[in-house]
């Protein structure tokens, strides 16, 4: 065999760039690593909102801090971190610090310290460089009390006075001083309700009424007879409602009497004394003396004020339940609305139009659609929804109400239109694809059994596409349950204490504001006086807002997948 043909084989047996390109290996790595990078960003982003939010509500120990100027400062240990120190903080530290900071190539260590009584500092956190303090301790007696106004308290108790006595005992955990909490906070919750609901359900009926007569007045004439029966009708009623409105009343003043003979004084490290009302602490607590039952109690009742209050402190601290409630029925009110739109919509296309040029354009449009900036349609929602289409309403069925709108403004209703129309593309184009993979073979064998094109549809087709149809129904939800720029314009706000639903008539008002937990994570993380205070909330509304959209996706899932099971003996 020649010298050249040995030589020869090894070069041939050898791969070469040109067949690797060919056989898509280096492609297919390339692929698999940007899949794997993406898949590790994701759960990186879960598990940093994971931990964040669950930890948000440990309480934690007070640590009092001596600083080497002689001034003294409280709070919880937030987070600590590495900084450079300025060349000004240098001048004047002992030559021990400085000999260290120049060890560390300028650097230091610094940790933030939630030292509330923002009331009395002005600021409720404060960052503090290790080579300023002189001592760290634990002291016991130190409370955390949380409070209705102006963030937490950090200091100690001085007295508790009850009904203009001062209480012998000296501790919160003293059983007069937790039943006399008990019943000052059950007063508290008395008073907020007569003036809410109560007096708020007086309101609502003399308004009732008020808008019944301009009614009339608008439709009949001030002259007629009609009017004149129903201003008799609002006179009795007024009389019935003010007589109402002023018992109410009363009770309340004779409440909000009581609970100001019930104080505590609390006292912050520096001296300054506190004195407020026992109703408006919230919680209070000997922060350096937990055990673990305590520390457990404090952790569960703070995620259920989270879950079952209201915001207070611009919405840096209490509860979200008004934004739960709002997120939750917009996002199934836009299901309602997106879901039959698009299905029809996805049938005709595929089963009764002449496929075409035309056929062909609506398809593209609805998939350019899809690609519209979010803010363009919450534009497209206010001038059209609320101020075009809401306007006229008002003006037919609501112009006793006039000037001030009802339906020509911003509410839960034009909010889920608003967005069933961002996702309706979503839908269109999975119904589709979920209609095109059912067998033709079915189709036939309905039609040849003699059953009409619209009972092929419904026995057939549609049962058979339906789980692909629940998957476009679940991406629309992902998307438009986290949507927020669209919802900034067309209702949302930063508090709507009054849900859409309640026991007042008609029980569902689709026409108020709401709140939502996307702009509620925008509002506190961006809007709040004190991002250290609100940074928190941020993390465990995100990690709440998650968990929504999460149980809603499953809930479809697990409908979906018990229809696949149901059909699988089809296509499936």
């Amino acid at each position: 065999m020649p010298a050249a043909a040995v030589l020869s084989v090894p070069s041939a047996s050898r791969p070469r760039a040109a067949d690797l390109g060919a056989q898509g290996e280096p492609y297919l790595w390339m692929l698999g690593g940007a899949l794997a990078l993406g898949i590790a960003m994701i759960a990186g982003l879960l598990v940093l909102v994971l931990w964040n939010g669950l930890v948000t509500f440990v309480p934690r120990e007070i640590a009092l801090l001596t600083l080497a100027d002689g001034s003294r400062i409280a709070g919880e240990t937030v987070r600590a971190e590495t900084f450079r120190v300025p060349a000004e903080r240098l001048e004047g530290l002992a030559p021990e610090a400085k000999a260290k900071i120049a060890a560390e190539h300028g650097l230091a260590r610094r940790t933030l310290y939630r030292t509330g009584n923002y009331d009395v500092y002005n600021d409720d956190f404060r960052w503090i460089a290790d080579f300023e303090v002189a001592g760290v301790a634990y002291p016991d007696g130190m409370i955390f009390a949380e409070r209705l106004e102006w963030g937490p308290f950090v200091g100690r108790l001085q007295s508790v006075t009850v009904d203009g006595e001062v209480l012998a005992a000296s501790d919160i955990r003293a059983a007069n001083v937790r039943a006399a909490h008990d019943l000052a906070r059950a007063r508290w919750q008395r008073i907020r309700k007569i003036e809410r609901v109560e007096i708020g359900a007086v309101n609502h009926i003399l308004e009732r009424e008020r808008l019944a007569l301009r009614r009339v007045a608008l439709t009949s004439g001030e002259d007629s007879a009609a009017w004149r029966a129903a201003a008799a009708r609002f006179e009795s009623r007024q009389t019935d409602a003010q007589a109402r409105h002023k018992m109410l009343a009363l009770e309340a003043t004779r409440l909000k009497e009581r609970d100001a003979r019930d104080r505590i004084v609390l006292v912050e490290i520096g001296g300054a004394a506190k004195d407020m009302a026992l109703s408006q602490v919230v919680r209070m607590y000997r922060a350096n003396e937990f055990t673990w039952a305590d520390r457990a109690a404090i952790y569960l009742s703070r995620w259920w004020e989270f879950l079952s209050d209201e915001p207070r402190e611009a919405n840096t601290e209490g509860g979200v339940l008004p934004a739960i409630f709002g997120t939750f029925a917009m996002t199934i009110l836009m299901v309602i609305v997106v879901a039959p739109f698009g299905i029809v919509t996805a049938l005709y296309l595929r089963e009764y139009a002449r496929q075409g040029r035309v056929v062909a354009l609506v398809r593209i449009s609805v998939n350019n659609l899809a690609g519209v900036p979010s803010i363009v349609y919450g534009v497209f929602g206010l001038g059209f929804f609320a101020y075009l289409l809401g306007g006229n309403i008002d003006q037919l069925f609501y112009a006793e109400r006039l000037p001030n709108p009802t339906f020509g403004t911003g509410g839960l209703l034009w909010a889920a239109l608003t967005l069933a129309l961002l996702t309706v593309p979503v839908v269109i184009v999975a119904t589709e694809e979920a209609i095109a993979a059912v067998p033709r073979s079915m189709r036939e064998g309905s039609l040849a059994c003699g059953a009409s094109k619209w009972q092929t549809i419904r026995r057939i087709v549609l049962p058979r596409a339906m789980p692909g149809i629940l998957t476009g129904i679940i991406l629309a939800m992902a998307r438009g349950a986290g949507e927020v720029a669209p919802l900034m314009l067309i209702g949302v706000v930063k508090l709507a204490p009054e849900l859409p639903i309640d026991g007042l008539f008609p029980f569902v008002h689709l026409e108020r504001s709401f709140m939502h937990l996307g702009f509620h994570v925008f509002d506190v993380g961006f809007q709040s006086r004190n991002s250290e205070a609100g940074k928190p909330m941020v993390f465990v509304t995100t990690l709440l807002l998650i968990a929504l959209i999460a149980a809603m996706n499953v809930t479809a899932i697990a409908l979906r997948n018990r229809l696949k099971r149901r059909f699988a003996g089809g296509h499936f």
